[in-house]
């Protein structure tokens, strides 16, 4: 496959997926994903929030003929509702963990000031809940 034709089909594939960038795929973020799958290095069944019909609409577009029947690795994590999450200000410490731990700047704040989540930017990946050393974040349901 040439490289145009690699890229057109990663970029098929990047827009199917729920744009998280939670890793729990294994990649750094969806795109870095979606590129392993048009090279064949990876399948449709490592995306958890996207669920069975997000694996099986990749499964389509790679022309899998299983398609019906692909459901997503549930070892990968559980398919979650959308949500966002929101910072209990008055417990943070201002530690900037969760900042570094956001893979889409959705988290302000300065060192040892409150932080905030921006929730319209928030993509659920929760990638910051364990990075709280004092468990101050919480989900909210996505507005």
């Amino acid at each position: 496959m040439t490289d145009s034709l690699l890229a057109d089909l990663a970029e098929r594939l990047d827009r199917l997926l729920p744009q998280t960038q939670c890793g729990q795929c294994g990649f750094d973020g969806c795109r870095p994903y979606a590129e392993a799958m048009a090279r064949g290095e990876a399948g449709p069944e490592r995306c958890p929030p996207g669920g069975d019909a997000g694996a099986r609409a990749l499964a389509h577009v790679l022309g899998r003929p299983d398609v019906a029947v692909v459901r997503y690795d549930r070892d990968r994590g559980v398919q979650a509702p959308a949500h966002a999450v929101r910072i209990v200000e008055a417990d943070c410490i201002g530690c900037t963990k969760c900042i570094q731990a956001c893979p889409v700047d959705a988290i302000v704040g300065g060192s040892k000031h409150m932080h905030t989540v921006l929730e319209p930017l928030c993509t659920g990946c929760d990638l910051c809940i364990p990075a709280c050393p004092v468990d101050c974040i919480v989900t909210v349901a996505a507005s």
